[in-house]
């Protein structure tokens, strides 16, 4: 780990003049960036503190729940508001990491963890763009076993790992952001980057750039989580699924799903969303719509597994939501 300078913002205006220069490095719940310093895939030359600024209340206004970004995980999954609103979240919190980890991670810094890719987290010299721009991505024809389905193009076919990522972006979520020239509101949905969009970035935040709220309308007491994963305790998604539905009887009236670990964003089904709606929970024709939405997927030879994974991780999920 290379020497860096440290300074704790007093604020949220403080800590988005000091993160807007060049090479700094904002530390929240820590457990992304120091361990990205300890391997050297991050080396900043100066950290800027904010786990103690004001950004933790979860409340209530009006039908909004508001999430205050710095609140860790498990006090998420805990409260009440989330626990009988948004069991999808909870779900996917607790699925996300271990305890210890939960304890510290932040519902802000989480969504915006890096790939897991192994080229973009070596310790030795490996072409990646995500770490060292126009270098290549070594992945295109190395291993791609965990690897994205949807959206890659040849300059990164990494995935996005965030489990509550793929939770919020079911629940139609808002972030809000405090940046030096005005913040900004930007759905959940948009946060992440698409190799064609950008092949060198994680998510579209701007330097300086920080999350002040998350917010969540209405409620989703239908919805579920699906992890797949090579062991049942803590692991990265091979394939994850976020679903939350309307319900009036068994009646589909709303539907939105979200899969995760398949690109480089949580990858929403419309099409399958559309068609959901009008039928009855069980109906067999469920399983045609979700298998054509993974029509377009473009799978790499070692990924190819991921879509009869996927297609039964949404279908296990519709049926999880649908018997809340």
């Amino acid at each position: 780990m290379k020497p860096f300078a440290y300074t704790r913002a007093a604020s949220a205006v403080e800590a988005v003049q000091a993160a807007s220069r060049p090479g700094v490095a904002i530390l929240a719940g820590g457990t992304e960036l120091l361990n990205w310093m300890r391997i050297g895939v991050s080396e900043p030359r100066a950290v800027v503190d904010i786990g103690r600024l004001p950004l933790e209340e979860i409340r209530l206004e009006g039908d909004v729940v508001h999430i205050g970004p710095l609140a860790t995980l498990n006090d998420v999954a805990a409260h009440e508001l989330v626990r009988d609103r948004f069991p999808v979240l909870r779900q996917a919190i607790h699925k996300s990491a271990s305890a210890q980890l939960r304890n510290l991670a932040t519902i802000g810094g989480n969504p915006l963890q890096s790939t897991r890719c192994p080229y973009f987290r070596s310790e030795s010299p490996t072409p990646c763009n995500k770490r060292q721009p126009g270098s290549g991505c070594a992945a295109r024809h190395g291993i791609t076993d965990n690897h994205a389905i949807f959206g890659w193009t040849d300059d990164c076919v990494a995935v996005q790992p965030s489990d509550p990522a793929t939770a919020l972006v079911a629940l139609d979520s808002t972030i809000v952001t405090a940046a030096q020239n005005g913040g900004r509101r930007l759905a959940v949905r948009d946060l992440h980057a698409l190799p064609a969009e950008d092949s060198t970035v994680h998510h579209v935040l701007r330097p300086g750039e920080i999350i002040v709220d998350i917010e969540i309308s209405g409620v989703a007491r239908d919805s579920a989580y699906v992890k797949v994963r090579e062991r049942e305790s803590y692991e990265y998604a091979l394939v994850a699924a976020a679903v939350a539905l309307g319900l009036d009887g068994d009646l589909i009236t709303r539907a939105r799903i979200a899969v995760g670990s398949v690109a480089m964003k949580p990858w929403r089904l419309e099409a399958t969303e559309r068609s959901l709606v009008g039928m009855r929970s069980g109906s067999p024709e469920m399983g045609e719509f979700v298998k054509a939405a993974f029509a377009e997927a473009r799978p790499l030879p070692g990924s190819k597994y991921k879509i009869p994974l996927a297609q039964n991780a949404v279908l296990r999920a519709i049926e999880e939501a649908a018997r809340s």
